[in-house]
């Protein structure tokens, strides 16, 4: 018996309605494994992981959770987490997705604005969690721009002082990080819950239609960070935008805010794929430093 059928055999003596026998790997995986799992009353959709790499899967059970509590996007419902047979897994519904139409795209804008509604009691969250393969730092604060400097570009920094990313790049961050209290001081802002990690992968249309959302890295934080992630690597039709701004009209000064946002995520990549991303963290290090936003 393969390994993945010891588990799953577990996973049913356990209380999941699952068929033995029954996984067949899919795609959706690329940080853990990924499987189709048959079960009762349907198939089930299930991660799994080293033991070690257990915290990413209750990071993200506990993030799903969020934001089906928040009620303004359809989430995959959480169906277990936990360890067994040497494995970390998380069981998740099964949902057909399809690319995501103009219409999908509106209903995801203005219901993602109705979830940065979602008032929070301070930016950060109530225990860490992960961006990506990541550690995410989430210490509570109540100031925006300290938070920030402190537990997402501080942060980075010293992840890529352990990884060996390159000594100018990194001096240049920590000067930034010295300004970024600055930089935020005029961004008054009330923590609102933010998908975390919103690129175009990271959300799909189900068989109705509907937006779904999943994968997030959940914390209290500024609306703005969520929609520089969409603007990163793009995908995202303007009916999105519109849709969004109709509830949440743009803030003066977002465009100079967005290379700053957007530094977080190029950083976490020069640290997870080196490469080109560590060239365009230099760049948005630039972008920061002129004071222009990108287009």
């Amino acid at each position: 018996m393969s390994s993945i059928d010891r588990l799953v055999a577990a996973l049913g003596a356990a209380g999941l309605e699952l068929e033995p026998g029954s996984a067949r790997p899919v795609g959706g995986g690329c940080i853990h494994h990924a499987w189709r799992v048959a079960g009762r009353p349907g198939p089930v959709f299930l991660k799994t992981n080293s033991a070690d790499a257990g915290w990413m899967l209750e990071a993200e059970a506990d993030g799903l959770a969020a934001l089906a509590a928040a009620g303004a996007l359809p989430v995959p419902a959480v169906l277990g987490c936990g360890e067994a047979e040497g494995s970390a897994w998380l069981a998740l519904e099964w949902l057909e997705l399809r690319a995501p139409s103009p219409v999908t795209e509106a209903a995801l804008g203005a219901g993602l604005a109705r979830q940065h509604a979602v008032p929070g009691p301070y930016f950060g969250w109530s225990c860490d969690n992960a961006i990506g393969a990541s550690p995410q730092l989430n210490t509570p604060d109540d100031d925006w721009g300290r938070f920030f400097a402190r537990c997402r570009i501080g942060a980075q920094l010293e992840l890529g002082r352990r990884n060996g990313l390159p000594a100018e790049l990194l001096a240049r961050g920590e000067r930034l990080v010295q300004r970024i209290p600055a930089l935020l001081a005029d961004r008054e802002v009330a923590p609102a819950l933010l998908h975390g990690d919103l690129w175009g992968g990271n959300r799909a249309a189900d068989e109705a239609g509907r937006p779904v959302v999943f994968d997030p890295a959940v914390h209290y934080g500024d609306p703005e960070c969520d929609l520089a992630m969409t603007r990163l690597f793009g995908g995202f039709d303007r009916a999105f935008y519109d849709a969004y701004d109709a509830v949440l009209p743009p803030a003066p000064g977002w465009r100079q805010r967005l290379p700053l946002y957007q530094l977080y995520h190029v950083l976490n990549h020069a640290n997870l794929f080196g490469g080109g991303y560590v060239r365009q963290a230099g760049a948005l290090l630039d972008a920061v430093g002129s004071g222009a936003g990108l287009p």
